[in-house]
């Protein structure tokens, strides 16, 4: 069989529905492989495209999205996609061509170490110097890709190695099941939450990639106790619960951060110091229960005194059957912060105020989407709004990034979720720094006839480190450009473009966007002037009185 076949029908044997591809001439033997299977090949303009495509497939299925890049300048592009699904725990397969490798006639041209550039974004790296390695070598990628904690791996087919015959087999698909935590550990932390007069819980990332729901839904119904998420463990327990506090979207100064210094015992389901840190421990402070796939990586500001290592279900469902409500347990302090932070939250709501205000945009967005529909954040500022202020119902509604905090991820993340869930409305939020980034895009949906909204802040400025700035008592400098006519621009892509002059035309925009199927495109000026006063004075001075 030929090599390249045989490639074909390894990916094939492990389920693979997508390769997302911006291919090469040394891919050209595998892509005539592609040409007769039932694995869909979507060409994209940029293979960060296809990189963050392939990593948000894996983050809302499970399983590893696949990418597919040529040798050189192609592999470099897929790096900032590798690191985006390393942080961010989602599996991921990327492959890349080479050079002839036994027999090559162009010298060093275009010739760079992929497989060692690979090392420090990959959990895996790899080049395939045998064609009868090619089956053992995916299903060996596969495996590691999914393997706790998921991320990206990388295989290198040269092109002589991909022209080559070779044998006809492929693994089975053998998966594991994840040892539930030892009993000793389990006991060892109810006895902690038992003695605890202040317990917190905290949803972290992990939580939400098992889409453990049905247990820490379970467990905050049986025991009472409040909690609160990482901004990537959003939407995990639905965010109406009455014992939601909220989202930890800074690092300190928030009402949720007032809970938290409180609590005399944070239990930490799901995450890990790769994520922005939630809170910060300190020597002989709050303790903290570690409940995760793994132990913690011992940080300076995270150390956990207990690790509960096993499957994060079980782990939840073993400890809410042990737990008894405890009549010394003192949650006053905290139905205060929730009090405060609801009032907090919805201030600016109703504020019709034009360009308008990200906290306005929030509660459109939430009014006007059911609870199912996805929104997919690009990186800027208003992540944080979006992070504290949107209330998710259901796990993966709101699809952000921090752990690597990437631009230029949101536009392909929107297009991923709407083709993996057309009965659902996708609305992307970019800013226009990273909407810019790979803006390109707009083509492969249109091409894809997809029906996403997306809408660019427009501040024509890189306003998150201009929010940076100013709190760090800097001029304005350095961070203003100018934009296209993004109306144009969409509609030289064949999408349909559209600017609103007030909050009224918006919201008649963006009703007609979610009713009419095509890529839609909005262009809306954004008004950032409260995020300083808000976001570093303002809250700082409110949780110190509370």
């Amino acid at each position: 069989m030929k090599a390249s076949d045989l490639f074909v029908k390894a990916l094939e044997n492990e389920g693979v529905e997508y390769i997302f591809a911006l291919p090469g001439e040394e891919n050209l033997d595998l892509l005539q492989s592609l040409k007769n299977s039932s694995i869909k090949l979507i060409l994209t303009r940029h293979e960060q495209g296809a990189g963050f495509m392939a990593a948000t497939y894996g983050r809302l299925t499970g399983k590893p999205g696949v990418c597919l890049s040529t040798l050189g300048p192609g592999a470099t592009n897929l790096m900032t996609p590798a690191a985006y699904a390393q942080l961010g725990g989602m599996p991921m397969v990327m492959i890349t061509g080479q050079k002839p490798i036994k027999k090559s006639k162009q010298g060093r041209f275009q010739i760079i170490d992929v497989v060692d550039m690979m090392q420090s974004v990959t959990k895996f790296t790899k080049q395939i110097v045998n064609s009868n390695h090619i089956a053992s070598s995916i299903r060996e990628a596969f495996r590691i890709a999914i393997e706790e904690k998921p991320g990206a791996v990388h295989l290198e087919l040269p092109e002589d190695i991909a022209q080559e015959d070779c044998e006809s087999n492929v693994f089975d698909v053998v998966g594991h099941i994840i040892p539930n935590a030892d009993e000793k550990s389990i006991d060892l932390a109810v006895e902690m939450i038992h003695q605890s007069k202040k317990p917190l819980l905290l949803i972290g990332a992990g939580a939400n990639r098992k889409v453990t729901c049905k247990a820490l839904k379970n467990f905050v119904d049986e025991t009472g106790i409040y909690f609160f998420t990482t901004q990537m463990g959003k939407g995990v327990i639905d965010e109406r619960h009455p014992q939601y506090l909220g989202t930890a979207a800074l690092s300190s100064n928030d009402f949720v951060h007032a809970a938290i210094e409180d609590a005399d015992l944070i239990i930490n389901i799901g995450h890990d110091v790769i994520e922005k840190p939630p809170f910060f421990m300190k020597a002989n402070g709050k303790k903290v229960i570690h409940v995760n796939f793994s132990p913690a990586e011992v940080d300076p500001v995270y150390f956990p005194q207990l690790n509960v290592v096993g499957d994060i279900s079980g782990s939840v469902f073993r400890l809410a059957e042990k737990i008894e409500r405890q009549e010394d347990w003192d949650f006053s302090y905290f139905e205060k912060v929730k009090k405060e932070v609801e009032r907090h939250l919805s201030t600016y709501f109703h504020d019709e105020r034009f360009p308008m205000l990200p906290q306005r945009l929030v509660n459109l967005l939430r009014e006007n989407l059911d609870s199912k529909d996805i929104i997919t954040l690009d990186n800027g500022v208003y992540k944080l709004w979006f992070a504290r202020n949107y209330t998710c119902h259901q796990p993966n509604t709101l699809i952000l990034d921090n752990a690597l905090a990437s631009m230029g991820a949101g536009l392909p993340s929107a297009m991923m979720a709407k083709m993996l869930n057309q009965d659902k409305n996708v609305v992307a939020v970019c800013g226009d720094g990273g909407f810019m980034m790979n803006s390109q895009e707009i083509e492969t949906a249109v091409r894809l006839g997809l029906h996403i909204t997306v809408i660019i802040l427009n501040d024509q400025g890189y306003g998150m480190i201009k929010w940076k700035q100013e709190d760090m008592g800097f001029d304005n400098f350095g961070l203003d450009y100018k934009n296209p006519d993004f109306v144009k621009y969409a509609e030289s892509y064949g999408a349909q473009g559209h600017r609103p002059a007030t909050d009224t035309e918006f919201k008649e925009i963006l009703t007609h966007c979610l009713a009419t199927a095509a890529v839609h495109i909005i262009d809306l000026p954004v008004d950032y002037s409260l995020n300083h006063a808000i976001l570093n004075v303002m809250l700082k001075e409110k949780t110190e009185k509370l």
